[in-house]
């Protein structure tokens, strides 16, 4: 492609029919052009000398310029394009360093090599200018459903054809038993949408919990005017999908308006996804009550939360037992992705050996350390009482509940409790002195011997040893690996030391010995619970 002075009106012919069929500013055409032009003359006049084009946007005519920059005379490197305000004075009046001379050279003819060098610059800046515009199309798109057409497929991983550039369907992302051929119809949703150096990457999906949330969202017009919001989706793509669904009209049942007139908005869905059976559940705040819904159509017996390691117990009768966890742990899969809890599923009789197991072990703990018969301390187990400190430390008036137990019998049963308790510390004080423990631990205020003795055996001894300590090394806690939750045992968990109570002892060590600053803690602490007025102060301050 020749571009000569002499052809000045095809200059802005070309770039108005390049931005049309590229569909981009017929500027950034010309800026191409100038800087194709610039390119030229520097082959022509020298590679070092600082040659501009500028192309007038009415004529076509294009001005080529030379420019030389006044520098300090220590400075000057480039010879074509600077020079000292001495050198400048030959062609201006008082210069200055950091002014610029600028003097017009003659257009230049391009040869077959010059003319290919400036079609590649134009094709460059071309091809950038498309995927910056691309990228501004679709970067504020991810996160929508969007139709294209398929156009070939590479390695498993479909090419889309969305109008305006290519998407990438990843064989991960496409429904299992799912093909396509070149110019189906295809709807997907848009992941991701990256800048990346050969072009803007736009990342499909159809497996993604988000696609059946925005496909409803089309279906259901309740949810598209926030009547009706989905709280959560989990997918088995291709199998099965569990949707909750809260509503905040009374008069609107929220699964009904989700499933439709005989099911004719959750079977479009239904359709799209190749027949991927939906259960849609009420969500409820209380999360008990909303695993019982998640698990249907398995009917709950009991449910039991365990809050801090973020794991649920649940009992269900012997015939529910294969529905409640599902082909292959589909059921309970899907339920404990929807909760975002572990979930433990057992049958009524699993339950009732569990019980049985701990009432025998509570019974003998009893019966050993308060030197009672079976029945009585099946009595004690019976009523609740689950350890000693219970017992050594309850209101009298809790014993004298009890079937047979007088004021005389129950002021004995809270001393053996409390002699028994007493020996069991002092065992385990001598215990953690001769395994070197120092005085600043024992006297520590809020430590147990037992919680002593526990810390000695693991080779802490000192306060500073303590000090160190992560509080879920105290109070153990829960880590993921690879999708799958690890339980972390603590030094104090089996003394029922709960996380927050490991943090403040730890923290109160530390100040303790003067490793922290109360003041410092506590403005960090109102910082916390006061953001606001933080971005008030760096506003003022600014």
């Amino acid at each position: 492609m020749a571009i000569t002075s002499a052809n000045q009106l095809e200059l802005l012919q070309t770039a108005e029919a390049v931005a049309r069929e590229k569909m981009i500013e017929p500027g950034l055409v010309i800026e191409a052009m100038e800087e194709s032009l610039a390119r030229a003359a520097k082959s022509r006049y020298g590679a070092e000398m600082d040659i501009r084009v500028v192309i007038d946007r009415k004529t076509g005519r294009a001005s080529f310029t030379r420019v030389r920059t006044v520098v300090e005379e220590a400075e000057l490197e480039n010879y074509q394009a600077e020079f000292t305000v001495d050198q400048a004075k030959q062609y201006m009046a008082d210069p200055a360093v950091g002014d610029t001379f600028v003097e017009e050279v003659p257009p230049v003819e391009m040869g077959r090599i010059a003319a290919q060098s400036a079609k590649q610059v134009i094709l460059q800046k071309i091809r950038e200018a498309e995927r910056d515009r691309q990228f501004e199309e679709f970067k504020d798109r991810a996160g929508t459903i969007i139709n294209g057409q398929v156009k070939r497929e590479e390695y498993g991983n479909v090419i889309v054809d969305v109008g305006a550039g290519e998407a990438i369907l990843r064989r991960n992302e496409k429904i299992g038993r799912e093909s396509y051929r070149p110019n189906d119809r295809i709807r997907c949703y848009i992941k991701d949408v990256r800048r990346e150096p050969r072009g803007p990457q736009i990342f499909l999906s159809r497996t993604a919990p988000e696609f059946m949330a925005e496909l409803f969202k089309m279906e259901v017009p309740e949810i598209y005017d926030n009547i009706i919001e989905i709280k959560a989706v989990a997918r088995d793509p291709g199998s099965r999908a569990k949707i909750a669904v809260i509503s905040y009209d009374g008069s609107i049942d929220p699964v009904g308006a989700c499933v439709g007139m005989r099911g004719s908005r959750v079977q479009a869905v239904v359709n799209e996804l190749q027949g991927e059976k939906i259960d849609i559940i009420p969500w409820n705040e209380d999360q008990p009550t909303f695993l019982v819904n998640a698990l249907q159509p398995a009917e709950v017996t009991k449910v039991v939360l365990d809050e801090e390691a973020e794991r649920i117990e649940v009992v269900v009768p012997e015939e529910q037992l294969s529905l409640a966890i599902g082909r292959r742990g589909q059921n309970v899969r899907l339920a404990s992705q929807l909760t975002g809890l572990d979930i433990d599923i057992m049958t009524e009789e699993q339950e009732s050996a569990r019980r049985q197991v701990e009432f025998e072990a509570r019974t003998k703990l009893f019966m050993e350390s308060l030197d009672v018969d079976e029945f009585f301390a099946q009595l004690l187990v019976s009523e609740g009482f689950t350890n000693l400190e219970e017992v050594a430390y309850i209101e009298v008036d809790e014993l004298l509940v009890i079937d047979g137990v007088d004021e005389a019998t129950a002021g004995e049963l809270q001393a053996r409790a409390r002699d028994y308790l007493e020996a069991q510390a002092k065992k385990a004080l001598d215990n953690a002195r001769e395994l070197g423990v120092e005085d600043s631990l024992i006297e520590f205020e809020g430590l147990s011997p037992q919680m002593i003795e526990a810390l000695a055996n693991d080779g802490i001894k000192t306060l500073e040893d303590f000090a160190t300590c992560a509080d879920w090394e105290l109070a153990g806690g829960w880590t993921t690996e690879n999708g799958e939750r690890i339980k972390d045992d603590g030094l104090l968990e089996p003394m029922d030391v709960s996380l927050e109570e490991a943090q403040n002892l730890v923290m109160t060590a530390r100040i303790m010995l003067g490793w922290v600053d109360p003041d410092d803690l506590g403005a960090e602490e109102n910082a916390e619970e006061n953001p606001e007025d933080e971005d008030q102060s760096m506003e003022v301050g600014a």
